[in-house]
């Protein structure tokens, strides 16, 4: 015999059992923390959690995930929260299953070079850590000092160390995770090649929450070099900059970071930090880290660069000093924010195309965009082709901004796709992006996305309306 429940019904019955099997404490209705966690970092998007729970263990996980799943009730993963495509917002309601409080970093295994890590870790704190025996952890998303591993897994997050060092896929080697009806499941470890059975890891790497919760990480790490050299070099066109990205790549040159930003970038960022740019008459900037093991290594490079007859030596700003290098990249690290002062509401965009076609891409862009009168700000990592696009609403009135939203994401997804990209680098699908890929993905690999869904969580309940919308 079944038992018709409705929501509240059943919202009353998970919250008791909640509270009795982990804690009252760590299980709260109370609505100041479900403001809290009803919004994550993307522009003007807010959800509706019934409840959040502070999980302390794997096994708190898989307790919330077993009675969530025996009612059918959505269950939200959140890290850190500084996502910006919705992946952490409760579009549907349900239950956040907040993972900030498991934020130990269980061993740096310095012999071995790996380090066993809880989700709600900052990315910036791993960093310093492993810093202290030598090693680094190189993916450094802009949020560093912010957001945390699990986010980063879960979204497979980039950052500029991407052209030379990879992202976050690329350095981790194992996974500790629960499904959704409960079950823990230890995937890869300490070890560096693994060819048994399936890739899990790497099929959770990039996948939001929407097929398990991430409980513990194994980060590789490698040393860190021992010398770094930042500096700035202004051009006179977006084009002249990206035709020096290509020329360093064939002439063997491979900078740890290779930013740039386009001149409204750079307009946005000074009126925010109150100060003018360096070079501010250039319409586009590439900033650039090198490093290596010698002093005498950082100064081959820099003479092959000066070499190339590509820029005069006079235009380079090199940073000397930490407050120097800190004023490098000031401009780069605030944008988000000096976007987020001058416009709350804008659309971001994140799209990846091949790196010959970052300029073409970029004036395509601008030219389609003009008729609307809005502000774009393109900036991002022009070593591997991964492109930030923020169309600022500022004085337009809200409903016509909204309005225009669909036709201004279908003239950005159009022109990566006419150039061989597509519609994200590293800031994931999410909520606000799933429509575009029911467009541009192939009805067999939405099929497959499905069948996958289906095969980690046939009730649909972790992250629902994320990634894809199941039938």
């Amino acid at each position: 015999m079944y038992v018709i429940m409705n929501n509240n019904e059943r919202l009353a019955i998970i919250q008791q059992k909640l509270s009795a099997a982990l804690g009252a404490s760590v299980v709260s209705n109370d609505p100041d923390v479900l403001e809290k966690y009803a919004i994550d970092e993307t522009s003007d998007l807010k959800g509706n959690p019934w409840l959040v729970v502070y999980a302390k263990s794997a096994e708190d996980v898989s307790t919330v995930l077993s009675v969530c799943n025996e009612y059918c009730i959505p269950v939200i993963p959140r890290g850190a929260g500084t996502g910006v495509t919705g992946g952490a917002v409760p579009v549907c309601g349900g239950v956040v299953l907040s993972l900030e409080t498991m934020n130990s970093i269980i061993e740096i295994d310095v012999e071995n070079m790996i380090a066993v890590c809880e989700p709600g870790v900052i990315t910036g704190i791993l960093q310093k850590e492993v810093a202290q025996y030598g090693l680094m952890y190189p993916p450094d998303p802009a949020s560093l000092d912010s957001c945390s591993l699990g986010g980063n897994v879960a979204e497979g997050a980039g950052g500029p160390r991407a052209v030379k060092y990879g992202t976050t896929k690329d350095y981790i080697t194992g996974l500790e995770f629960v499904l959704a009806d409960g079950s823990i499941i230890q995937h890869g470890g300490k070890f560096i090649k693994n060819a048994t059975g399936y890739n899990l890891t790497g099929i959770l790497i990039g996948s939001e929450g929407t097929l398990a919760v991430i409980t513990k990480i194994y980060c590789k790490l490698i040393p860190a070099p021992a010398y770094t050299l930042d500096m700035l070099i202004p051009f006179a066109s977006l084009e002249e900059a990206i035709r020096m990205v290509y020329t360093f790549l064939i002439n063997r040159i491979k900078p740890a970071v290779l930013e740039f930003m386009e001149e409204d970038a750079l307009i946005v960022a000074s009126q925010y930090l109150g100060q003018a740019m360096p070079h501010p008459e250039a319409k586009a900037h590439l900033l650039i880290q090198l490093d290596g093991d010698s002093s005498e290594e950082i100064e081959r490079i820099l003479q092959t660069i000066l070499s190339l007859g590509m820029v005069h030596p006079d235009t380079i700003l090199t940073a000397q000093s930490p407050q120097q290098k800190e004023r490098l990249w000031k401009a780069r690290r605030c944008i988000r924010e000096a976007i987020d002062a001058k416009s709350p509401v804008f659309l971001a965009e994140d799209c990846s195309v091949p790196r010959s076609s970052i300029a073409p891409f970029l004036t395509g862009v601008k030219e389609a965009l003009t008729p609307y009168g809005l502000q774009s700000i393109i900036f991002g990592h022009a070593g591997d082709g991964n492109v930030h696009i923020d169309v600022l609403k500022n004085d337009m009135p809200y409903e016509d901004f909204k309005k225009l939203v669909p036709a201004l994401k279908e003239i950005i997804y159009g022109q990566a796709y006419r150039y061989g990209g597509t519609i994200t680098g590293e800031h994931g699908t999410g909520f606000i992006r799933k429509d575009a890929l029911k467009k541009f993905a192939t009805s067999q690999e939405l099929s497959l996305y499905k069948r996958l869904k289906k095969a980690f969580d046939p009730n649909g309940i972790l992250n629902p309306h994320k990634i894809i919308d199941m039938d």
